[in-house]
């Protein structure tokens, strides 16, 4: 009888094996997106609910809209069609540029991730999925690309904040070798990239690709080998959501003293030191730079000249100067600005970089920016792309600041 059991127990979990097996090997996936021979891409969703579909992305057309009084580009949307086996779908009329692209659908009007895509970036608290492109070995894509070339590491660091009473995390990369015996002894420059508003340590992790990008200028022998720090520039938070005490907490925009000055007044006191105390840097204002997108371009302007000693390189990404930030601020550091700038450049920095794009809603504000450096024949580097305030735009920024730095 327990024999008889036994068999059948085992019949029935065979059975059950096969049944999961059969659901999960036996169903042919859905490809998307789908980069086609000719360099245009396919992109399939399927939903029984579903009425209508598009798929928006900045691989299409941009189109205007509005945020905070502001009139920007935002991604373009295209309609997709459903065939006969019921997949809604959307082929490009042209081939797609390599680059790096964020896409979402929106069913129903609902927007939605890929279901089929695995790749799925978070900016603040959006989801979207990835299209990479690949190019040749002259496009700059092709340095987001993960290459056969030695990689460094990314770590992620604790330090206590004294100002705020507060525990903060940074992201640290430090380039390939900086962990071999052979060079314990060996110290780096050191370069700061700060993100935008709403984002944290790991926003140019993941969507700048600045690891990538570090790797494969430092191998092919174009940028210095440098160890580079992603800070978080939001005060009020500890580090990147779910991973600080705040937990379910969903990331905003709208974070207390975002750009009250607060930061500023810490950054080379606590950041700074920390950086130089606990890894092998050259801790000299000669081999120290610092850059940042949207806020962060705003941080590193006013970090940059109220600490004149302490950084000779400065990259300024679609800086958010003009928007009235400065006003509402009650901090010192925001006060006589050009005064400051006059001082910076007296001091005879390396390099300042200022990079944004034609449609950037920032453009404006840059563009005085740049008249007042102009007439007070201050010497910087100007990069103009297409395309407005988007990352693909600051992954290009960062691509050529990079290889300026520590010559």
């Amino acid at each position: 009888m327990n024999k008889l059991i036994t068999a059948l127990a085992a019949g029935l979990l065979s059975a059950g094996v096969a049944s999961a097996q059969q659901a999960l090997f036996g169903a042919q996936p859905l490809v998307s997106p789908q980069i086609n021979a000719d360099g245009t891409v396919t992109f399939r969703y399927t939903n029984p609910k579903a009425i209508k579909v598009e798929v928006t992305g900045d691989f299409l057309p941009t189109r205007k809209v509005t945020f905070n009084n502001f009139s920007m580009d935002a991604p373009g949307m295209a309609e997709m069609t459903q065939n006969k086996k019921g997949v809604w779908e959307y082929t490009t009329s042209e081939a797609v540029k390599p680059e790096m692209y964020t896409y979402t659908f929106v069913v129903n009007g609902t927007s939605t991730i890929d279901p089929s895509n695995m790749w799925v970036n978070r900016d603040v608290a959006s989801l979207t999925s990835v299209l990479l492109v690949p190019g040749s070995s002259n496009d700059t894509p092709n340095l987001y690309a993960i290459h056969n070339v030695p990689h460094g590491s990314v770590s992620k660091v604790w330090y206590h904040s004294d100002e705020e009473g507060i525990n903060r995390r940074l992201s640290v990369y430090t380039p390939a070798g900086y962990f071999d015996k052979a060079n314990a002894s060996k110290r780096y420059p050191v370069v700061y990239i700060l993100h935008g508003i709403g984002g944290d340590e790991d926003a140019w992790l993941t969507q700048g690709r600045a690891a990538q990008i570090l790797d494969n200028l430092i191998a092919s022998g174009k940028a210095e080998p440098m160890i580079a720090v992603f800070t978080n520039g939001n005060i009020a938070m500890e580090a990147a959501p779910l991973e600080n005490s705040q937990n379910y907490t969903i990331p905003t925009m709208a974070l207390p003293k975002t750009m009250d000055g607060t930061f500023e007044p810490t950054f080379v006191p606590e950041v700074v030191k920390f950086i130089d105390t606990h890894f092998r840097t050259i801790a000299k204002k000669q081999d120290r730079a610092i850059c940042g997108l949207s806020m962060g371009g705003f941080h590193s302007l006013y970090i940059a000249i109220n600490n004149p000693d302490s950084f000779n390189y400065v990259g300024m990404f679609s800086a958010a100067i003009g928007t009235g930030s400065e006003n509402k601020a009650t901090s010192d550091v925001y006060k006589n600005l050009y005064q400051k700038v006059d001082a910076f450049f007296a001091k005879k920095p390396a390099l300042w970089y200022i990079g944004i794009g034609k449609a950037d809603f920032l453009y404006a504000a840059n563009k005085d920016f740049r008249a007042k450096l102009d007439a007070a024949g201050h010497p910087y580097h100007y990069t103009e792309t297409e395309g407005g305030h988007i990352w693909r735009n600051w992954r290009i920024y960062l691509s050529e600041y990079l290889p300026m730095l520590f010559k």
